[in-house]
């Protein structure tokens, strides 16, 4: 059983919109509808749980039926903070199927993940146990404790920025959640579910992720993604390429 866990229930503080930032419509369609289609058309993936904004639940299960999302099972309250939005929604993927499904976590945000990044997610997990969306880093990574000096500068080419989807088997990361739950601090400087892994010592592997797999957190980057979606439009109207979806019905043939 391969599942999708996508999370959503940042409020768009930082994008500064009337409405939570997965909700923006672009082209004509909510980001998270962009973000979930991506994952109801892909042929390796046979459910999905949305985790979102406890006033936004109702909402949520309007779109999914207005889109036909028809793998998506459950539409789960978020918690306090985007970990605790995740594991409300891994536990209850946890009552419903089992231990060894692996679960892929993906940013409701991140509306542009390739076919071929969800399958090596799904194919590493298999392999190695997990999975860590990442793409090299182009520009300089500098270390500063203070935000006013530099510490140190990495050798560029040993730094890559992790993205989503992040994926692993549903037992071994509730297992992973469930130690930092039960620390005092919590989910302090847990960003994501690397971290949560190495701050314990699990080995993570990585997989090479697609450049246009932006989150959409700031307004500069919804004209990104406006761009990159005017570019797979262009590609379809002249051959150039082939869409999420052309891809899975390739990957169903072939």
């Amino acid at each position: 059983m391969n599942i999708a866990i996508i999370f959503a229930g940042g409020s768009g503080v930082r994008m500064g919109a009337g409405v939570p930032k997965q909700f923006l419509e672009i082209n004509g369609k909510p980001i998270i509808v962009h973000t979930l289609q991506l994952f109801q058309y892909h042929d390796k993936i046979d459910k999905i749980y949305v985790s979102i904004l406890k006033d936004y639940v109702s909402y949520m299960e309007e779109l999914v039926e207005e889109y036909h999302l028809k793998k998506v099972v459950s539409v789960i309250p978020g918690g306090e903070t985007a970990q605790d939005s995740i594991y409300n929604a891994l536990k209850k993927a946890e009552s419903e199927n089992p231990g060894d499904s692996i679960v892929l976590l993906h940013d409701g945000v991140r509306p542009f993940v390739s076919y071929d990044v969800i399958a090596e997610n799904i194919k590493s997990v298999e392999e190695y146990g997990n999975a860590i969306t990442t793409t090299s880093c182009y520009e300089t990574i500098l270390i500063s404790k203070d935000g006013n000096y530099v510490d140190s500068v990495p050798y560029r080419k040993e730094t890559f920025a992790a993205q989503a989807p992040q994926s692993f088997r549903l037992k071994d990361i509730i297992a992973a959640h469930d130690v930092v739950r039960n620390r005092p601090e919590g989910y302090d400087n847990m960003v994501d579910a690397c971290t949560i892994c190495k701050s314990q010592g699990i080995d993570v592997h990585m997989v090479a992720g697609n450049r246009g797999n932006i989150k959409v957190t700031t307004p500069e980057d919804v004209y990104m993604y406006r761009a990159l979606l005017q570019y797979k439009e262009n590609e379809q109207a002249f051959g150039l390429g082939l869409t999420n979806r052309m891809d899975a019905k390739r990957h169903q043939d072939s």
